[in-house]
Order: structure tokens, then sequence, then C-alpha cells
């Protein structure tokens, strides 16, 4: 299994190590462990103010946006992500900056004592997610972190991360995933994600679903919260896009930001941005405070979030995505059509096991030519043959290989067809890529 513990000290190495092996105590849903550790830690989600962002997709690339505006504002800022790609310190950032090797190994060990006290209080011994999250937070106060952007792990009512009383919270696009935790239709996820809405605080939902912005609304009429649909409140226009990024005409009902320059690549990713936006005109108002629109075009100019819909190389063209559920899959097929229109799509395609793969691969159909099945450093890996089953359901031709002769099969393959090579199914697979490169 890939930790990413490359590059560090033997000690930091040992003690990553233990931390890791706390996921054998599973996905457990709820937050009573989280906070009797963080009492003994003294409380560190205390010490920021909090902006929280849940959603089946793009909340990562939301919270990457809103902490590179926050930054260029002038705040101290802090962003908890996860998975992390490469290194297990990308979770932790404070002033765009991940954490150090003695600052973590300082925290895992700061954290590790308090969770064995925990679990003799409470008989339950804290996982691996919760120790993360309650690192993330000690980083935080220990940095002087004043802004705290945290990215909901899974689901959201009972997500370690809730524990939290947020300044704001965002809701990206609601889909289909995790569904033997969160519940099978759209309805009951959207119930979930919604379940980091705090009494009384202003909430920002993205582009959803009739049936998930219905369970929205409904949250938020219950529990007295001001809510700003993205969709109706900002009014976004694609101006120009390239494998360069794309600009885009912003404009909301509280500030007009002209054409601005995004990284990201893929119509999705616009989506994103009206949700940041959103978010940043709600945030406006609950700091009290200005944020400049020169800040606003600075800093999405400067955003990076690596392993989504990431150009590795451009002759032939290789993208990196780690989309790994249906709705991830639409918004990647479409962005290709749009970047590379007319050409044959190859797929590098590693996926785990909970994993539709059948969905997915439907959002190809047509585009895809080839597929090249290659293992991911999980222990939730999909059989290759279910995926090579599932590939010959879709009309697309399909081979097992290991990573690297598949990158080289299907640069190969693009080169002669005029094609693109697109690397997708998992972040532990871009991950695996991107620490290749």
């Amino acid at each position: 299994m890939r930790y990413g513990f490359g590059g560090v000290t033997d000690e930091l190495t040992s003690a990553l190590e233990r931390l890791y092996r706390r996921r054998r105590f599973g996905v457990k849903l709820g937050l009573e462990v989280e906070e009797a550790l963080l009492r003994r830690l003294g409380d560190p989600h205390r010490s920021f103010l909090a902006v929280h962002v849940a959603g089946t997709n793009g909340k990562g690339s939301v919270c990457a946006m809103l902490d590179a505006v926050l930054r260029e504002a002038g705040y101290p800022t802090g962003r908890y992500t996860s998975p992390h790609l490469v290194r297990f310190h990308e979770r932790f950032r404070a002033g765009g900056a991940c954490i150090g090797d003695a600052e973590l190994l300082e925290l895992v060990r700061t954290v590790e004592a308090a969770a064995a006290e925990v679990a003799d209080e409470v008989g339950q011994r804290p996982t691996f997610f919760e120790c993360s999250t309650a690192i993330a937070f000690a980083f935080f106060r220990q940095q002087g972190v004043k802004i705290g952007v945290v990215e909901v792990g899974m689901g959201g009512r009972l997500d370690a991360t809730n524990v939290v009383t947020p300044l704001l919270s965002v809701i990206t696009r609601v889909g289909l995933d995790h569904t033997a935790y969160l519940g099978s239709d759209l309805a009951s996820i959207a119930g979930e994600k919604a379940g980091i809405v705090k009494a009384g605080r202003p909430v920002v939902t993205g582009a959803q679903e009739p049936e998930a912005l219905a369970t929205i609304r409904a949250v938020c009429r219950q529990r007295g919260c001001p809510l700003l649909e993205a969709p109706a409140h900002a009014s976004l226009r694609r101006r120009a896009t390239d494998l360069g990024g794309q600009k885009v005409s912003v404009e909301t009902a509280e500030e007009a930001y002209g054409t601005l320059h995004v990284p990201l690549l893929g119509e999705h990713q616009v989506e994103n941005l009206a949700t940041a936006v959103t978010a940043l005109d709600a945030l406006r108002s609950a700091l009290g405070t200005p944020i400049e629109a020169a800040a606003v075009s600075a800093g999405l100019a400067r955003v990076q979030w690596a392993g989504r819909c990431s150009v590795l190389k451009r002759d032939p063209p290789v993208i990196l995505d780690g989309a790994h559920n249906e709705d991830a899959a639409r918004a990647l097929a479409a962005a290709l059509a749009d970047l590379l229109p007319g050409k044959p799509v190859g797929l590098v395609l590693g996926m785990c096991g909970d994993k539709d793969v059948g969905r997915f691969l439907a959002r190809f159909r047509g585009a895809a030519r080839r597929l090249w099945v290659v293992p991911i450093d999980s222990a939730r890996c999909m059989d290759p043959a279910a995926i090579l089953s599932a590939a010959a359901s879709a009309g697309i031709a399909a081979e097992a290989r290991g990573l690297a002769e598949a990158l080289a099969a299907a640069e190969r393959w693009a080169l002669a067809e005029n094609g693109v090579v697109c690397v997708t199914g998992s972040l532990f697979l871009a991950g695996k890529v991107l620490s290749l490169s």
C-alpha cells in the first residue's frame, strides 16, 4: 500500500507507519472519539475560523481555490485535505506550504499519546483519519492559522472533521459514492453531506441535482441558515481554454470580477469556480472585512491542485485525473472532448473494488478506444478481471499490464493514432504516477 513516506527520516517513517496501522480499525463514523481526542489536546479546533467543505466531487478543488485567494488577501490560512497523492505531508498546509518533517513528527507523537489515553477513556481506539484530523487542527493552532479550510473526509454528519463550528459551510456537487456508508440515493447522501450545516451559520451550495438540492434547502430551513446557491448567485462564461488553463468572465450578485485566469482544466472546474466565488462573497459578509477583487484574481491565477485533469505531457497528450466515480468520469470525459476534440482516448485505468467500473466506463463510450488495466497501491484494488469484463461490455479493447509498461504502450498508441492518454480511476493511481514523474 502506498504510504508516501519517501524522503523522511527513519524516526518519522516509524511514527507514520504506526499511525497507518490504525487503518486496521476501519471506518468509524461518529464524533465521540474525535471530540475526546481533541479535548486531550486542548481543543485546537477552536483556535481558528473554519470553512468546512463537503461534497462528492469538487470539494478539493474548491478548497484549493479558497485557500489560494484567502492567502492572497492576507489571511494566515491552513488547509486540510485528503487523501495525499505522493507524500503524507500534503494533507496539512499552512500559508500554502506543507507541514515539515520536524513539525509532523512532533504532532504524530503528541496525538498518538493522546489517542492511547482516549482508548482507555472511551473504550474505542481512534482511527487513522481521526488522528490525522487531530494532527491537522493542532498544526493549525501551532502555525497561528486564522482561517482553516477543512475538507470533509467522507459524508459530513458523522465525519471526524464535523467537530468544527464553521464560519461557513460549503457543499459541492453531490453524487453517488460511498453508498455503503452514506445511502443508496442522492437525497440520502445529500442529507449526510448537509450534516456539516450548523444552526444559524451561512451555507453555500454548488450545482445540485433536484433531489439533493431539495434536501440541502430543507436542512438549511430547519437550522435557520442563510443559503446561497452558486448557480443563481454567480454568472460565469468561459472565454477561452487550452492545456494551460481557462479564462472565465465572472460576475456575482455582489462583485464584477471581469475575466479571470484559472489553471485548472475542464468545464467542471468552471462549476467549482462558481461555488468558490459564491463562498468568497459569503465570507466577506461573515468576516466583515473585504476580500478585494484583485486578491481573487491573483489567487485563482496561482491555484494548484495536482492529479485533477493535470497535463503530464503534450506530445502525445497525457492527462492525469483522479476521477473514481460516475459523476467524475462524466466531467473528465467532457473535459477531454473539450480540450482535445476528436482525439481517440486511451485509458490507463486502476480502481478500488468498491467502485462501479461499468458506470464509470459508460461515460467514455464512443471516445475510449483502448484501455490498459493497471494495479493500484491499495488493499482495496479492484480485480483486473472485473475491469477487463466491464471494458468488453463497453466495447473497449483492453489488456492488463504493469504501470510502467501500460504507460509506455499507451503513449506509443497515442502517437500512432493521434490520440490522448488519460490515466485515471483512483487517487492512489494518480499519486503513484506523480511519484514516478
